[in-house]
């Protein structure tokens, strides 16, 4: 619909005031129909469920449809704030759960701008994290909340070692293929089984002159290993890492470049199907603890509580392994990319694969076959590694006992856009009070393209 201005002159009185009451009538429809379309686009918080177990802490948020969100945290007292964009409380949902595990209290109220606030009170300083799920047979879309205590990153739950001198960190690599499948030949008769093997050689070799590291070779010779079985051997070895080096192909003679993968969350939820439904006949653990005595909902939430970890670690250990892979020459995806590979299906170990580069591609696949070639492609993941581990050291190992007895050294972090001072914080952990404290911050506020001084230790 179009309004037009209207001229009234003197002699039309009766007509200017009939045509301002039908413009008053038709302005009133026009804001009656927008704000029913904005109600019915705003989001309601159906339902607020907790767990807790083990010193972790899980919120799920039942949502009628996918929300814009935003979460930071506050210090003296220690909170979690989540705003929701144009959003609401159903009226089931107002009678707010009963708070349990990191949750003292649970708080909400609806801010000036519309934004629907909740605010988590928690008996102690939480690491927190975040993420989305879509719909599934039994939920709609949910919005997941994990709190875990702060302090070193350790990925998956291990049981404690009263050494003195810590346990290497564990790193299993696995060449792709073998045996009967030769996975890809190139034009030169190249076989990706070969590439795979020699690469992954030269990596165990590095892994185990790196002091505090400790490598397990998946397969060190031409035989082949079931997809399962790999994740066992890792599992066997209580590796912190499971690295499978391939070498990439397709018709196209052209493309080129490295590439690093990580499981996909359809992936992950397939696994985690397959393994609640077997979870009675299991005789192991998923991140140090037996699904086989959990009633089926509080399995779902270990199970997700330590694949999100490993996730979540893989993703970042990923980061590393392929900036460092940008430094040595051409990648072909220059951000980790996420796929329902069954050899990255371990539930709580971060898993990565390396795609060394183009077998089909007759430039890369002469690199490939050559020694000093494979050898710098060794040492640039072994540089991803390194780099995770040292700034992430699982608790119970030799690099998490020398972080901890080394001065601290300030690095710098040059704030872009999305870095909250919590993630910041969980990102080099160190907590966010003493990245305040190093740069005298007086809230959690940061903007974009600032520096902070980072206070680490030597050895991370």
């Amino acid at each position: 619909m179009t309004l037009r201005s209207t001229h009234c002159n003197s002699n039309g009185t009766a007509v200017c005031a009939a045509v301002r009451t039908a413009f008053r009538v038709t302005f009133v429809m026009i804001i009656a129909v927008l704000s029913s379309g904005l109600a019915q686009a705003a989001t309601t918080v159906e339902d607020i469920r907790i767990w807790s177990e083990d010193g972790r802490t899980r919120v799920v948020f039942d949502l009628s449809r996918p929300v814009e969100h935003s979460i930071f945290t506050l210090r003296g007292p220690d909170r979690l704030v989540l705003d929701l964009k144009d959003s609401r409380l159903s009226d089931a949902a107002t009678r707010l759960p009963q708070a349990t595990g990191a949750i003292a209290n649970i708080r909400s109220g609806v801010r000036a701008d519309g934004q629907l606030r909740i605010v988590l009170d928690l008996n102690a300083e939480m690491r927190s994290r975040s993420f989305t799920a879509a719909p599934n047979g039994q939920y709609g879309n949910r919005l997941v909340i994990d709190l875990q205590p702060q302090g070193g990153l350790q990925t998956v739950k291990r049981a404690s070692e009263k050494n003195v001198r810590g346990r290497d960190v564990v790193i299993a690599v696995d060449a792709g293929h073998g045996g009967h499948d030769p996975g890809a030949i190139g034009q030169g008769r190249t076989r990706e089984k070969d590439v795979a093997l020699s690469v992954a050689r030269q990596l165990a070799r590095r892994i185990d002159t790196e002091p505090g590291m400790k490598a397990v070779l998946v397969r060190n010779g031409d035989y082949y290993v079931d997809h399962r079985e790999r994740m066992e051997i890792a599992r066997r070895n209580r590796a912190d890492l499971f690295v499978s080096v391939h070498a990439d192909a397709v018709r196209d003679r052209r493309p080129k470049g490295t590439s690093v993968y990580v499981l996909s969350l359809k992936g992950a939820s397939d696994e985690a199907a397959k393994l609640l439904a077997e979870r009675e006949n299991a005789s192991d653990m998923v991140g140090g603890v037996s699904l086989a005595d959990k009633d089926a909902v509080l399995a779902s939430v270990l199970l997700d509580l330590s694949q999100n970890a490993a996730l979540s670690a893989s993703l970042d250990v990923g980061d590393e392994v392929i900036d460092q892979l940008a430094r040595l020459g051409p990648t072909h995806r220059r951000t980790v990319q996420q796929a329902g590979l069954l050899v990255l299906k371990s539930p709580d170990i971060p898993s990565i694969l390396v795609e060394t580069g183009f077998i089909s591609n007759p430039s890369e696949e002469k690199n490939l076959k050559n020694s000093t070639h494979q050898d710098r492609l060794a040492s640039a993941i072994l540089s991803g590694i390194r780099s995770y581990f040292h700034a992430n050291p699982p608790q119970d190992t030799q690099l998490a006992l020398n972080a901890r007895s080394e001065p601290a050294v300030p690095i710098q972090h040059v704030i872009t856009r999305g870095d909250t001072l919590s993630e910041i914080a969980e990102r080099y952990n160190v907590s966010a009070a003493e990245i305040k404290s190093a740069n005298k911050l007086s809230s959690d506020r940061v903007r974009v393209g600032q520096t902070l001084r980072i206070p680490v230790y030597a050895g991370t």
